[in-house]
């Protein structure tokens, strides 16, 4: 790690911190005590607010209510930030204007050969819904569904909410208890507690109509939420182990309450883990069809005895 970046991170650690010693300076960026003590020097020269403690493990307090430096960004880290910008154009994710306030911000902030930089990779690097012949940073089109926002807004000061849907022609209205609000094959989907039926339900976004704050009167506690919740959860019945081509499978389609856990950090494995209804025939027979398509890239540990057997009578009836 370079000294620049290295301080930059540095400045970042304490900031964080209230207390910090010598030590753990050397611990965490595995340098020396002399390298510690000079780049504390340095830091302290810049102007960061640091009192020294006396005795034998001493360390250094960082005074409070006092202006801290600007933290430089180094140029990986702009071009992490710029990329990212990259990777989530047309993602309708919220605050499409913060966005654009932000990457224009950092282009403000950087130099020009860096500017020129971030040109080259915004020419070169193309992410799924790019346009092309369009690949502008600051026209950022991802308009998100208009009562995002409201959502996002509300359930941060209470997760108790009155959603309005409109079901075809139908409007109705569900006291719920938000417990996700997730991202998923290009649709923001609401995953919540039905206070009224007492059971977990998803609705999609596009769908929201309206959104308040449910009344404090008809509210079950959490924790009663919660335990109903562990009572109806249903038994795992289905585990796999995921390569590289059937997570890539994975992604292009899955039943919309699949999930995976990625077990290592390039994400070219992962376990799946769920619960088929092996007596409902029309989602036996999907689940099926979608192992199929997951291809030969899975290890499986765990499936009910009816999926195998229609598994091994579609493999039969494709060999013969």
């Amino acid at each position: 790690m370079k000294k620049v970046e290295r301080i930059n991170t540095i400045m970042r650690y304490i900031n964080n911190r209230s207390h910090f010693t010598i030590s753990e300076i050397m611990q965490e960026f595995n340098i020396s005590r002399s390298t510690a003590i000079r780049d504390i020097r340095e830091i302290e020269a810049m102007g960061m607010p640091l009192v020294a403690e006396v005795g034998r493990d001493g360390g250094y307090f960082v005074m409070n209510n006092s202006v801290l430096p600007t933290v430089r960004f180094t140029d990986n880290e702009i071009k992490a930030l710029f990329i990212a910008f990259m990777a989530t154009r047309n993602q309708q994710l919220p605050y499409l204007k913060s966005r654009q306030s932000l990457a224009e911000k950092l282009l403000g902030l950087i130099s020009e050969n860096q500017q020129d930089d971030l040109v080259l990779l915004n020419q070169i690097l193309l992410f799924e819904g790019t346009n092309p012949n369009n690949p502008d940073l600051l026209e950022l089109s991802d308009l998100p569904h208009p009562m995002l926002e409201k959502l996002i807004q509300i359930l941060l000061l209470d997760s108790y909410l009155l959603i309005t849907i409109k079901e075809g022609k139908v409007i109705k209205s569900y006291p719920i208890f938000l417990l996700h609000l997730y991202h998923e094959k290009g649709l923001w989907l609401i995953e919540g507690f039905n206070l009224k039926e007492e059971k977990r339900q998803i609705f999609p976004v596009d769908n929201l109509t309206d959104v308040q704050p449910y009344s404090t009167e008809k509210r079950l506690s959490k924790k009663k939420i919660l335990e109903k919740l562990r009572k109806q959860e249903e038994v795992i019945n289905l585990v796999l182990e995921l390569g590289p081509k059937a997570i890539a499978q994975f992604k292009k389609y899955h039943p919309l309450k699949v999930s995976i856990s990625f077990t290592n950090p390039y994400q070219t494995t992962a376990i799946l883990k769920t619960f088929i209804n092996v007596n409902h025939s029309e989602e036996l027979t999907e689940i099926t069809n979608w192992l199929l398509f997951l291809g030969g890239d899975i290890k499986i540990r765990e499936v009910p005895e009816e999926v195998l057997e229609v598994l091994q009578e579609r493999v039969f009836l494709f060999c013969t």
